[in-house]
């Protein structure tokens, strides 16, 4: 039997080209795919915990070492500001609000503009409660991902 959690690095690396060739609707301003999940964290605490973490970090490493190697060194984008912005129900442009509403808080390593299309490819790893899965999302957009500043 296939462990469900499993990270297959060719298959999230296949996963973030067919987001990259897919479309992105105007409305969210991102396309976005959730690449990989581990499993649940009820009653998961001290080093098992510890461990899971280290186990999602490795996969978001192995990600980003693939995607350097086709496009070169990441920026990292903060997420610190949409969560604050968030927080006190302060705008942000539609990309950050995308993200903020499906609790994809991780910061960002982005790349781009990539592809035929210009568009710029986003990974992040993510966790909505310390009980949920760790998870690793990947994030196709049109315009720039660029740090939200300090209001």
């Amino acid at each position: 039997m296939t462990d469900p959690h499993a990270f297959d690095a060719g298959r999230v690396v296949a996963e973030v080209d067919a987001l990259l060739a897919g479309p992105v609707p105007e409305a969210e301003a991102c396309a976005i795919a959730g690449v990989w999940e581990g499993p649940d964290l009820l009653g998961v605490y001290e080093e098992a915990w510890t461990a899971a973490e280290e186990t999602a970090d490795g996969h978001l490493t192995a990600l980003k070492d693939d995607l350097k190697a086709r496009w070169g060194l990441p920026r990292t984008v903060g997420m610190r500001v949409p969560i604050f912005r968030r927080a006190n129900g302060a705008p942000m442009p539609p990309l950050f609000r995308t993200l903020v509403k499906h609790d994809l808080l991780g910061d960002l390593a982005v790349w781009g503009p990539v592809g035929d299309h210009g568009r710029y490819v986003a990974v992040s790893l993510n966790q909505i409660d310390g009980d949920r899965p760790f998870n690793v999302a990947a994030i196709v957009s049109e315009d720039p991902i660029v740090e939200l500043e300090d209001e």
